[in-house]
């Protein structure tokens, strides 16, 4: 009987010890498994995090190239900007210091006279100057590009100074910042025209778009005095028809 129950109980206790086994491989097998997805989740993490470090990165190099070019760009306005009104300071000692015309009132009331008495030969341009000149009224014109247009102005004006067409490139410095508008650089280079170039075909455009100018300004005293200016030295002008309505458009 001994020999008959003995395996019995030793085959109970095996069946016991598989079956307890089973649960203990196949936990730790899924532990294993969590782990590996968790070792995999963390890698992928780790993966997108450089990939956005880098695109920030990215980003601020893009960022800090934008900043240097507003900066220059500003520099360059500001230096073109005391240049400009440094060549008004000029220009301004030169008028003052020229002795003025006989039989001409201080007002300048008869200046129209004066003008005619004096007008100057201009630098004609050559092809390559004239080239120049046609390339910066595309750039005004046909593809509206200010800003590049401004800084090719200026660099026409110290490349051909004192010519016809620099005459002109000054009148449409002045046209552009009005444009834009930055209007008190606009008064400055339609002043320049307006002064120092007295005689030239397009003083009387710049003397006229000087009043509207100022009148932008809110400088309306000043306006007036440039349109009946205009009227007074340019009278068969078109500028001058302008500058009439101008008038009586501000008196009604």
């Amino acid at each position: 009987m001994a020999a008959v129950v003995l395996p019995l109980a030793l085959g109970q206790a095996g069946m016991t010890l598989a079956q307890s086994s089973t649960p203990a491989f196949q936990s730790n097998a899924s532990e294993a498994q969590r782990k590996a997805n968790a070792s995999q989740a963390t890698s992928e993490l780790f993966y997108m995090i450089q990939q956005l470090q880098g695109e920030v990165r990215r980003l601020q190099g893009e960022a800090e190239e934008q900043r240097h070019l507003i900066k220059r760009l500003q520099d360059q306005g500001r230096d073109r900007y005391i240049d400009l009104d440094q060549r008004i300071l000029d220009l301004s000692e030169k008028v003052s210091a020229q002795p003025q015309t006989a039989g001409s009132p201080a007002g300048g009331a008869d200046t129209g006279d004066a003008v005619a008495a004096e007008i100057r030969e201009y630098r004609q341009p050559g092809a390559e100057e004239r080239k120049a000149y046609k390339a910066i009224q595309d750039l005004i014109h046909n593809q509206k590009k200010y800003d590049e247009a401004i800084s090719r102005l200026y660099e026409f004006t110290d490349k051909y100074p004192e010519g016809d067409l620099t005459v002109n490139a000054y009148y449409w410095l002045g046209e552009v910042y009005l444009v834009k508008p930055q209007l008190e650089q606009a008064r400055q280079a339609f002043s320049i025209v307006a002064t120092r170039y007295a005689d030239h075909r397009k003083a009387p455009d710049a003397v006229y778009k000087l009043g509207i100018t100022l009148d932008r300004l809110n400088k309306k005293t000043e306006a007036r005095r440039q349109m009946e200016q205009v009227i007074s030295d340019y009278p068969e002008s078109d500028a001058a028809r302008l500058a009439k309505k101008y008038m009586a458009s501000d008196q009604g």
